[in-house]
């Protein structure tokens, strides 16, 4: 019986997360209230603070749960590393949950933003990622790991928000193979 109440905890909950983590997408933290989320869920909104306090609490599941993703994406074999980075990065961009991603950076950039920490967060995980597929050696001299893997991460951010908003007036395709083109050789 406790088994039984067990998974509809867990499932109730995740019911939770995937809704918010759709309507935050769609139309952003501070704008998705939990009556929204509780419709979208099919789940009694007094279950949203009962699972996670409120609604930061839920907004820290979410990206948790999305944080996840990322990793999970960027996780290298034991002992190596595994794939070019910037097709990792350009593969990640077309997943449905890079959305959230670019609708919650307008308000993360914001001093007293509730979700500048976790997005910080995100941003440390994509970094560490891609950068654990640099060889140091591949690059030109005088440039460093670290600060390679924010510019190519930049790009790619700015590429993957120019593509959710217009994404017609941007080839994805002929993006990458243009990054591809200036990555030093032992990148490519």
């Amino acid at each position: 019986m406790a088994t039984r109440r067990i998974q509809r905890t867990e499932e109730s909950r995740r019911l939770l997360v995937t809704a918010a983590a759709e309507l935050f997408a769609e139309k952003g933290y501070r704008q998705t209230s939990f009556i929204d989320i509780a419709e979208k869920a099919g789940i009694s909104r007094g279950s949203i603070p009962w699972h996670f306090g409120n609604k930061l609490g839920l907004l820290e599941a979410v990206l948790d749960d999305r944080l996840h993703a990322v990793l999970t994406t960027f996780a290298a074999p034991e002992g190596g590393r595994s794939g070019n980075p910037l097709d990792q990065v350009m593969g990640f961009i077309r997943l449905p949950v890079t959305r959230l991603f670019i609708t919650l950076l307008a308000e993360a950039v914001e001093v007293d933003s509730p979700i500048r920490a976790h997005y910080a967060r995100l941003h440390t995980a994509l970094r560490q990622g891609v950068r654990a597929r640099i060889p140091a050696e591949a690059l030109p001299p005088g440039t460093t790991p670290e600060a390679f893997t924010i510019l190519l991460v930049g790009a790619v951010i700015g590429v993957h928000a120019q593509w959710r908003v217009a994404p017609e007036a941007v080839d994805l395709e002929a993006v990458h193979t243009t990054i591809r083109a200036l990555l030093p050789s032992g990148l490519r």
